[in-house]
């Protein structure tokens, strides 16, 4: 039976975590918001009814079977074992696991660089604010997060390779995501700081050639980066830092 993907159709999203684990896999899935049968109602159906014992809060969240399992850290925990995309020993889990919950927060700082006062408003409503905001993000989250992230690279006594071991997880494929999207967002500051990040931009390169992911990069499943999802481009919001 094929995973069942609901997440917001036209962003790549939180959402997109996921499916890289799934296409790098080769796994049989279904994205649901962009079916033209299913659409966002089956998403709403499943999030809004009074029936369902464990309905999720948001997108995205995973189908397999009858089983539902929402948020990206948590799905990647169930899946990662799977897929062959988590380590073997189950103290290692938990230490990927941690990897991607650090992802989700700077993730969320990365949502608030366009949003940082309320989300029900339009990022027109609060260009002064975000403008404040990223100018921090660029000086200050982007070195403590990516820095990091880098040495934990640097420090992993299997090599430079991987972030944790000496095979592929959940974790590398979800920081080529972040480094694209950060690429997208605030290519100037970026630019200016990737000589400080040379193992994460290796990584970066080396899950951007892998077969499954290279496919689905140049496919249409792998949708466009825009000014509806997560990471956004806006030129007024990026700087060198």
């Amino acid at each position: 039976m094929a995973y069942e993907l609901y997440y917001w159709d036209g962003i790549q999203g939180r959402g997109e975590f996921v499916r890289l684990a799934l296409e790098e896999a080769g796994a049989d899935y279904i994205d649901v918001a962009r079916q033209a049968t299913r659409g966002t109602g089956a998403m709403f159906a499943i999030m809004e009814s009074e029936s369902e014992p464990h309905i999720p809060f948001a997108p995205p969240f995973l189908k397999d079977g009858d089983l539902i399992i929402p948020h990206v850290a948590n799905i990647l925990f169930y899946l990662g074992p799977k897929l062959g995309l988590a380590p073997e020993d189950e103290g290692l889990r938990h230490v990927v696991n941690g990897l991607q919950l650090t992802i989700t927060d700077f993730v969320a700082e990365v949502h608030d660089t366009h949003h940082p006062i309320d989300t029900s408003l339009y990022y027109e409503d609060q260009k002064p604010e975000a403008k404040v905001r990223s100018a921090a993000f660029i000086r200050e989250r982007i070195p403590k997060f990516l820095g990091y992230f880098e040495r934990v690279l640097r420090q992993n006594p299997k090599g430079r390779n991987h972030i944790v071991g000496d095979a592929l997880t959940y974790v590398d494929l979800s920081l080529f995501q972040v480094i694209e999207g950060l690429a997208y967002a605030f290519p100037k500051a970026m630019a200016n700081r990737k000589a400080e990040y040379p193992a994460l931009l290796a990584l970066h390169d080396a899950v951007a050639k892998r077969p499954n992911i290279a496919r689905y990069l140049a496919s249409p499943r792998r949708l466009a980066f825009n000014e509806e999802g997560i990471f956004r481009h806006y030129p007024e919001l990026d700087s060198t830092g």
